[in-house]
């Protein structure tokens, strides 16, 4: 079986944060499956569809995916500001953080630097940090869902190996096959 590599995410350009005491990066976020909604808040399918299914998401897979959120404004900047958005986030009940783009003329540093087409946008990286799916516009839950839920197996998997290489490298040495450099197996 061929293996893939997928690409490592850019890092974010945030000018701020929301429903976080501190700023994040995406190493925050490492060591599980994390799901990046892309939005404005004056975005119709944004409110409609994306929304709605990031509660199902969290409903649905609770602490074993991560979940936050990206402001990119690339249109009625005058109306989309930080303050807008608290007032927008405190109404709409979002629990996750959210990551407000640094602003870069009209298209926004991280929407530019991702590739961004619009919003909305969902990102999925592996535990890894690696882009496993980049989607614009509504995506259905069923799709979603078996990509988030290969991701959980997979991540389940590299643990079990993980573990399993952690015991076999303490047998090993145990056994004496081990020196300073590296232990036969």
């Amino acid at each position: 079986m061929s293996h893939v590599e997928f690409p490592l995410a850019p890092a974010l350009a945030a000018s701020g944060w929301l429903n976080t005491p501190k700023p994040l990066s995406l190493d925050d976020f490492r060591g599980k499956p994390l799901l990046i909604y892309v939005f404005q808040m004056l975005c119709p399918a944004c409110i409609s569809h994306g929304l709605p299914q990031l509660a199902r998401v969290a409903n649905s897979f609770g602490d074993e995916i991560a979940i936050m959120g990206l402001h990119s404004v690339f249109e009625h900047h005058g109306v989309m500001g930080p303050e807008a958005l608290q007032a927008f986030v405190h109404e709409y009940r979002l629990r996750f953080p959210i990551a407000i783009d640094r602003p870069a003329g009209r298209i926004p540093e991280t929407m530019a630097r991702w590739g961004f087409q619009g919003t909305p946008t969902l990102v999925l990286l592996d535990a890894d940090g690696r882009v496993r799916m980049q989607h614009l516009g509504p995506l259905e839950d069923m799709k979603l869902g078996k990509m988030i839920g290969a991701l959980l197996a997979e991540t389940s998997e590299n643990a079990v190996n993980s573990d399993n290489a952690a015991h076999r490298t303490s047998a090993a040495f145990e056994r004496g096959d081990c020196d300073d450099m590296r232990c036969s197996l």
